[in-house]
């Protein structure tokens, strides 16, 4: 029990997910995509609550079944919100949206690998 006392805890100086995305230039279509998956996922559980068929639920929305199928798409990130305070108002639910600050590191520019290589060679 001593022994693991004295081990120190391993230093992660590497980077973030989130800056490794930045790296990429995908952080804001990856996240974008993650916000429509959630979205897409809450409005067909909504359906499943209140036992709505996909038939019933585009008659409602005045629209086609090949269109509420790109709704609940969770890949397609290309509906309009719009569409998708339709559908929620629909099956009684209100979509809320709301803009916030970036924190910590975040707020941050992330380095690049090259940069940090380059800092720490110097």
């Amino acid at each position: 029990m001593n022994d693991l006392k004295k081990r120190k805890r391993a230093v992660h100086d590497g980077s973030t997910f989130d800056s490794y995305l930045e790296e990429e230039g995908i952080r804001e279509e990856v996240e974008a995509v993650a916000i429509k998956r959630v979205l897409a996922w809450q409005l067909e559980q909504a359906m499943q609550e209140q036992r709505k068929t996909k038939q019933a639920m585009a008659k409602q929305l005045r629209t086609s079944r090949s269109q509420l199928d790109r709704l609940l798409d969770p890949g397609n990130i290309s509906v309009t919100l719009d569409t998708i305070t339709r559908a929620a108002r629909v099956l009684g639910k209100r979509i809320i949206i709301r803009v916030t600050d970036v924190k910590g590191e975040r707020a941050k520019l992330p380095e690049s690998r090259k940069a940090r290589r380059l800092r720490r060679a110097s």
